[in-house]
């Protein structure tokens, strides 16, 4: 039985990477999160790989953290504790990757999921993706170090509109805000995602680890602080009781 992540060489050199919970709109649960930090930590660890790209199957990339996952997630705060620190352990392996991680989103693009978007270093929206950070509605945080990496690409009045209200947003205006490269039909989202891939492998292989690992380290320096204070604050979150209540009427 195929299981939550999909991950398999394409063409040589290139990695797809797919989340596959397609009936929950690739929703993010425990199996979701411990096989994509599998598969991440392999492709890195892989020599054959030299780009990644990640996608989600069916109609969406993710809706996001799944709801209906709530108790098992908060059952105990060491377990409720392990659990983000996996959400934020996926965004290390895309952030400080030796490969390149290009994003090809459609769909719904949400929560954690959208975050790990943010961390990629290329990204390819279609044109219908929709996108939103639901976490403070319902008393919780965001992660993946986007307290710094948004706040750094767009500024911190829009970083916080976009976080606090958590307003729905389209692939226009994800564009407009650098949250995504380019943005494509959705029929040319695949295609041109392989193409992307095949342009960066006819660069030389060191010289595209080197340049990644450099910018990221000197544009991006307080990326663990960040990490460490999200994943305190959405602890905070996850165990406050009002948060089990909104969770309770959002879950579907």
């Amino acid at each position: 039985m195929p299981g939550a992540v999909l991950s398999e060489i394409v063409e040589e050199s290139i990695r797809m990477i797919t989340l596959n919970r397609p009936g929950r709109l690739n929703a993010v649960n425990g199996e979701l999160l411990r096989d994509l930090l599998h598969v991440l930590t392999e492709s890195n660890a892989d020599p054959q790989t030299r780009v990644v790209i990640l996608r989600g199957a069916g109609r969406a990339f993710s809706s996001g953290d799944d709801l209906k996952d709530f108790e098992n997630q908060t059952s105990s705060e060491a377990g409720l504790r392990s659990f983000i620190e996996q959400y934020q352990a996926v965004s290390r392996e895309i952030l400080y990757s030796p490969k390149i991680v290009i994003a090809a989103v459609h769909g719904w693009a949400v929560g954690g999921a959208l975050e790990w978007i943010i961390n990629c270093d290329f990204t390819i929206f279609s044109t219908e993706t929709r996108c939103f950070f639901p976490e403070i509605s319902y008393g919780l945080f965001v992660t993946g170090a986007v307290t710094t990496l948004l706040t750094k690409q767009i500024g911190p009045q829009r970083t916080k509109e976009l976080i606090i209200l958590g307003e729905k947003f389209g692939a226009d205006r994800a564009l407009a805000l650098g949250i995504a490269g380019k943005t494509v039909e959705l029929t040319d989202l695949e295609g041109t995602a392989l193409e992307l891939a095949r342009k960066i492998c006819e660069r030389p292989k060191q010289s595209v680890s080197d340049l990644k690992r450099v910018v990221n380290q000197a544009y991006h320096l307080d990326l663990e602080q960040a990490m460490t204070l999200e994943t305190d604050a959405a602890v905070r979150g996850f165990l406050d009781p009002s948060t089990a209540d909104r969770i309770t009427k959002a879950a579907v």
